[in-house]
């Protein structure tokens, strides 16, 4: 086989393989978001993900990990595609067995994931069809110019070369166009018209530092820079008609609600700052805000928990799950179902149309999105997602701080060292600083909002030339003073001051 037949059958192999792809992903705008192709292999990709890569991407890549990820995917299917062409080119039948495999299992993966229903497998046979036809027509022309001897002719090949190049481009082009309509068309704020809380904070938050500070992160994070961090590959698209949300397991009254019996509950509106078990030490992954939802324990002590229940497995749309130890839902905290932050209801990449949300835990123990199931239970009868991958069952949010400014590098004179520190559920009672070997500084906290709140803080320094290191350390509300012993963020987030370098002009 000459390298143009090879060539050719390679490119036709890859238009095959892009176009079964595309075919499966337009499918799925009518067979339901759980039967696309991309998003079965990618959930399933995350779950078999070890918890250190997975560290890596976040760190890596941030909030962009799932399209990285769904790149990666696509060269792996181009790969698989160009390989089938050849095989098909050799045998006849290797190549659409290939194709067909991939795309029959990709249907297989969607029916078992947890979203899946009925129509979770048509746009994988979809995609396993149009991919098997497309190899089949361009594959059979190239063994036809073999079968009449001109397999070494030019002008033929370079034909069909060409045709399946504009194969590869149409497969290409109208793959990334789905993908354009279906990702943003999950992301938005839909209209709900908010009830007032019956109870709600005393005042609106006052202006924060950073109007006397610049680069200082401010007070109240807008939406638009919230962080997101979950394993959705793409956000799921629920509506408030069609959502209900169940709560079972280890209770005498098990019993489902509708979105409007939620919203005729009593509302709280609440300030809480949320942070991810993964955020680095001075890492983004930590937001502020005031939200509002109906309180859990009202929902719980409806159900009548067992007395041996030790936790509350929060379940979502997406397959994730989390284990909020009960004693933390009934202590008095605000744990919420959360329809609203800042004032709007929840953005769809925030967990629309209900999310939970726990003050005092990290994310992945206690702030479910797109929630739909609160399951009573214990911790020997069922793990959640994270921790049955090695991460702690309760994971308190640590005392941290970060330093925002000054950056890495400024002039001497008088400047600013600022940044937040939160201790979530136990306050922020002092942040101090230390530049290079000197000593502690105490430095101005701003207002305190409450103790599941952050607070913002400054230190006024004479910077002088040369490089320096700046360390910023916290004390929570209970006296305890953060601790300088670095730990990674497996298995319940990471401990250690955040040391900035700084070279001053």
């Amino acid at each position: 086989m000459s390298l143009t037949t090879r060539s050719t059958a390679g490119v036709w192999g890859l238009a095959a393989a892009l176009i079964g792809v595309l075919a499966g992903q337009v499918t799925s705008i009518f067979t339901g978001p759980s039967s696309s192709p991309m998003d079965a292999v990618g959930g399933f990709v995350i779950d078999i993900t070890p918890p250190a890569v997975k560290d890596w991407a976040v760190a890596t890549f941030g909030t962009a990990d799932k399209a990285f990820l769904l790149v990666v995917i696509a060269v792996v299917v181009a790969g698989l595609g160009w390989l089938a062409g050849v095989a098909q080119r050799r045998t006849g039948w290797a190549g659409a067995a290939l194709l067909g495999a991939l795309g029959v299992g990709s249907g297989i993966i969607a029916t078992l994931r947890p979203s899946s229903s009925t129509t979770s497998l048509i746009a994988g046979m979809v995609a396993a069809l149009v991919a098997i036809l497309v190899l089949r027509w361009g594959v059979g022309r190239v063994v036809a110019l073999d079968q009449a001897a001109i397999a070494e002719t030019a002008e033929p090949n370079r034909r069909l070369f060409m045709i399946g190049g504009a194969g590869v481009a149409v497969g290409g082009l109208g793959l990334a166009a789905v993908e354009g309509f279906i990702r943003p068309a999950a992301v938005g704020r839909p209209p709900i018209d908010l009830p007032e809380p019956a109870a709600a904070p005393t005042s609106t938050l006052p202006p924060g530092l950073e109007t006397q500070i610049d680069g200082l992160t401010p007070l109240r994070t807008p939406i638009e820079d919230f962080y997101r961090i979950d394993i959705a590959v793409s956000v799921p698209r629920r509506d408030t008609d069609d959502w209900e949300l169940v709560i079972d397991g280890m209770v005498r009254n098990p019993y489902t609600i509708t979105f409007d019996e939620l919203l005729a509950m009593p509302m709280v509106e609440r300030d809480v700052t949320l942070t991810c078990v993964s955020n680095p030490i001075g890492g983004p992954y930590v937001g502020s805000t005031r939200w509002q939802g109906v309180l859990v324990a009202d929902l719980l002590r409806r159900a009548d928990p067992e007395a041996r229940v030790e936790q509350v497995l929060s379940s979502g749309a997406d397959g994730f799950s989390a284990s909020t130890p009960l004693d933390v839902m009934l202590d008095g905290r605000d744990a919420m179902i959360a329809i609203a932050m800042d004032g709007e209801p929840l953005t769809r990449v925030h967990g629309y149309p209900a999310r939970l949300l726990t003050p005092g835990l990290y994310g992945y123990v206690g702030a479910t999105k797109w929630l739909e199931k609160l399951t009573l239970t214990t911790f020997d009868e069922a793990q959640a997602y994270w921790t049955n991958r090695g991460w702690g069952e309760r994971g308190p949010v640590k005392t941290a701080t970060r330093i925002d400014v000054p950056g890495n590098q400024l002039d001497s004179g008088e400047a600013t060292i600022a940044g937040v520190a939160w201790a979530t559920h136990r306050g922020i009672s002092k942040v101090e600083v230390r530049v290079d070997d000197g000593p502690w500084q105490e430095a101005t906290l701003g207002e305190e909002i409450s103790d599941d709140y952050w607070r913002q803080w400054y230190l006024p320094w004479d910077a002088v030339e040369g490089t320096h290191q700046i360390t910023a350390r916290a004390t929570d509300g209970d006296g305890e003073v953060q601790t300088g012993a670095i730990q990674d963020v497996l298995p319940d987030g990471p401990t250690g001051y955040h040391v900035r370098t700084v070279r001053v002009n």
